[in-house]
């Protein structure tokens, strides 16, 4: 029988190995690849096509959430398991709507990692059991509303310039990372800050926190 590929994507180093010591015990399992931050997940993703992601929420350079977006438009049949400290509501529906088929809370992944990755592999999917009905109610009248959220009014690459202002990277280091101009840069930084309504870097980065795009963790 043909094994669950897996891809483990989790930019901090003693909880990534925790879970792949999980992962490697299931004889029906196998790891093929690891990746620390958003952007190298995509690409993994790209060169390896395992079944399933298992992505941490919040990381580096790329979230969790632009990851998955990027991951679902390159290869929409790769399934994705969201790993998070976060229950909140908003969270829950943005990557739900991205096209995550599993949501984990990190607190339940010993007991629940196993089932969730079966249960994705298969077809269906998996929320913790500590998210509430309430939420997963709140999430269909949600998706059915037409309110648009903030982040939807920003481009792709809008979003991933948010991300990496919000980290403190300066013009030069984005426009490398981005492989654009330090003009361009600007120009993205202009029109997601005009699309936003934030006027200064402390509004942004409160926003970015807000949205879970980073966190404070060490």
């Amino acid at each position: 029988m043909a094994k669950i590929r897996i891809l483990l994507a989790e930019d901090h180093t003693i909880v990534r190995k925790g879970i792949r010591s999980l992962l490697d015990n299931e004889p029906a399992f196998e790891v093929v690849g690891e990746a620390e931050n958003g952007r190298d997940a995509v690409r993994k993703a790209e060169l390896l096509q395992p079944d399933i992601v298992l992505m941490d929420h919040t990381m580096p350079l790329l979230n969790g959430l632009e990851a998955l977006r990027q991951i679902k438009k390159i290869l929409p049949a790769i399934r994705v398991v969201i790993l998070t400290m976060h229950t909140n509501e908003e969270y829950v529906f943005q990557f739900l709507q991205a096209g995550a088929e599993g949501y984990l809370v990190k607190q339940t992944a010993p007991t629940d990692l196993v089932e969730a990755i079966r249960a994705v592999y298969a077809g269906q999917s998996f929320l913790s059991p500590t998210i509430s009905r309430t939420v997963i109610d709140e999430y269909v009248r949600h998706a059915s509303s037409s309110k648009v959220d903030s982040l939807d009014k920003l481009t792709d690459r809008e979003r991933e310039v948010l991300q990496l202002l919000a980290e403190s990277r300066t013009a030069n280091e984005i426009a490398a990372q981005l492989n654009i101009s330090v003009k361009t840069v600007g120009v993205h930084r202009m029109n997601l800050m005009q699309k936003l309504e934030i006027s200064n870097a402390t509004e942004l980065i409160k926003f970015a926190l807000r949205k879970g795009i980073i966190n404070l963790e060490a």
